[in-house]
């Protein structure tokens, strides 16, 4: 059997309507209109900038149709409402109205639309929390990889870190939120080492998540995954879904480093590019180095059921559909 990944086919041309080339980069969401994405621009005392005070959530499109959009206003909602933001509610009518709109406005058929809510801002002279208005926002880019599809054909090279992800104790990973010095560092230690990219440990040495994805293993013949100290991904859930149609085992665990590097198996779960796989890790080949049978399968699922429709809701095109108003 092939060890090639299986991608989709499927048209990458954009609708008819779109004439405007303002908005060939993008579009975004700021102060109640639709502006290019080079335009938007955000408040320099907004604590979601001076204090990393902010939620988000990622969603994917792709030919033309969003991707579980329900179920990530729902996980939107749920950070809202841990990290209290409710000074300024959005209704989630608008919040499908605004992200349809951003599409639509670029007319890209695969893409990135990132929603997201800040703290706001208190009063000059005011350090009080509870006196800011919270602000939503949002914006569009062209569909955005981890790694591209060439280089899934040979895996992505790993580093494991010793530095320690913000723990649950401080910051709740059930929260999409912006906590990201970790990642940052630890890049910069996984790229002078080779990698292409970083996963993090908790305090107790346990393998947790990498910057925006989760991380399964084929460890003793059976796939496994994390089972805290991480964001419920929602391309995670996605392949814990597909695992119980393919029959395939997962087991929640603790993993630790020295436990991961016996994997015959690795693969990165996100939502910018679905199932990545992983051909070293600190150095150490993953089992033969080449895509590995288990990740191969479910890669190919999560592509066929994604091209067929599922979790899909089609991209409102029709710029009459709207009501969010736009510049230019």
């Amino acid at each position: 059997m092939s060890n090639k990944l299986v991608w989709p086919a499927h048209t990458t041309n954009l609708p008819d309507f779109r004439t405007d080339p303002a908005y060939a980069n993008g579009s975004a969401y700021v102060d109640g209109k639709i502006v290019p994405i080079e335009e938007a621009k955000v408040p320099l005392l907004d604590w979601g900038f001076l204090r990393s005070d902010a939620c988000q959530e990622t969603i994917s499109v792709w030919d033309g149709s969003f991707f579980r959009l329900s179920d990530h206003l729902d996980r939107f909602q749920r950070s809202i409402q841990r990290l209290r933001m409710d000074t300024a509610p959005v209704e989630r009518a608008d919040i499908l109205r605004v992200v349809h709109e951003l599409v639509a406005v670029c007319g890209f058929r695969d893409a990135y639309v990132q929603i997201i809510m800040t703290r706001g801002r208190p009063p000059i002279g005011s350090r009080d929390l509870r006196l800011c208005l919270n602000r939503f926002q949002a914006f569009c880019m062209p569909y955005m990889w981890v790694a591209s599809p060439e280089k899934q054909e040979t895996g992505m090279a790993l580093h494991i870190s010793r530095r320690v992800r913000v723990p649950p104790q401080s910051v709740d990973p059930l929260v999409k939120h912006y906590h990201w010095l970790d990642f940052e560092m630890s890049l910069f230690e996984a790229y002078e080492n080779g990698a292409d990219t970083v996963v993090l440990s908790d305090l107790d040495g346990n393998i947790t998540e990498g910057p925006g994805f989760n991380i399964f293993a084929v460890i003793e013949g059976a796939l496994r995954t994390p089972s805290s100290g991480m964001l419920d991904g929602m391309t995670r859930r996605s392949v814990m879904e597909l695992c119980s149609e393919l029959n395939v085992g997962v087991v929640e665990e603790r993993i630790s480093f020295e436990r991961l590097l016996k994997a015959t198996e690795i693969f990165l779960t996100t939502t910018a590019g679905g199932i990545i796989p992983v051909s070293s890790v600190n150095g150490t080949t993953v089992g033969s180095g080449a895509v590995g049978e288990q990740t191969r399968r479910i890669h190919h699922s999560y592509w066929h059921k994604r091209s067929s429709g599922w979790y899909g809701e089609p991209v409102a095109y029709i710029p009459e559909a709207s009501s969010v108003h736009r510049s230019h």
